[in-house]
């Protein structure tokens, strides 16, 4: 169902119970489930309601230009996304995995860090907010037997078909992720952080 047909609908039964329509009432709180505590071992709920839509979209049109300023919008809001993440949480995440930290409400891994970065990369495509890059799936980097320990990332390609890594891990909550491409990136060791955007 739409939010205008929401709207609508909701406009209906105020009128036929004799009240006005609120804003309030037609638009629900969408929700996404913050992975912590290492390969997704917990999930918090942060509803997003429409200050956050209003502070994403306002983030977002910064960016609307070029593919590089939207990329430098979306470290932004990502930057946003984890504070709120922390909200709920109640922990601040520490930059990178500190090994013995797993099951630790509000630590992330990168398997959490990568899956939360999706989340909001596909909320903010389905808000309409992403006008130079589409959502790829996750990617991975390492698998031991190469020297590299696993690492996973959240990933968006350009219109020239680039493809570029969006990585929370490096930087503690609310930092600045790293953003570049992800042959660099795939070429890299896990400690290495990419921070060239």
């Amino acid at each position: 169902m739409t939010r205008r047909t929401i709207i609508l609908f909701a406009g209906l039964i105020s009128i036929m119970a004799g009240g006005p329509v609120t804003e309030a009432v037609a638009a629900p709180a969408r929700t996404i489930d913050i992975c912590h505590g290492y390969g997704c071992a917990f999930r918090s709920r942060l509803d997003l309601g429409l200050g956050d839509d209003r502070k994403l979209a306002s983030i977002m049109a910064a960016g609307r230009a070029t593919p590089e300023a939207e990329r430098k919008a979306i470290a932004r809001a990502v930057s946003y996304f984890e504070k709120r993440a922390q909200q709920v949480t109640g922990v601040r995440d520490q930059p990178r995995s500190e090994f013995g930290a797993s099951k630790i409400r509000g630590q992330m891994d990168c398997v959490d860090e990568s899956t939360n970065t999706d989340a909001l990369l596909r909320y903010l495509a389905r808000r309409g907010l992403l006008r130079h890059h589409k959502v790829e799936a996750r990617d991975s980097r390492g698998f031991l037997l190469d020297g590299r320990y696993p690492h996973w990332t959240a990933v968006i390609r350009a219109p020239d078909g680039v493809k570029w890594v969006v990585d929370s891990w490096y930087a503690p909550m609310g930092g600045a992720p790293d953003i570049i491409r992800l042959n660099d990136w795939k070429q890299r060791g896990v400690l290495d952080s990419g921070a060239l955007n």
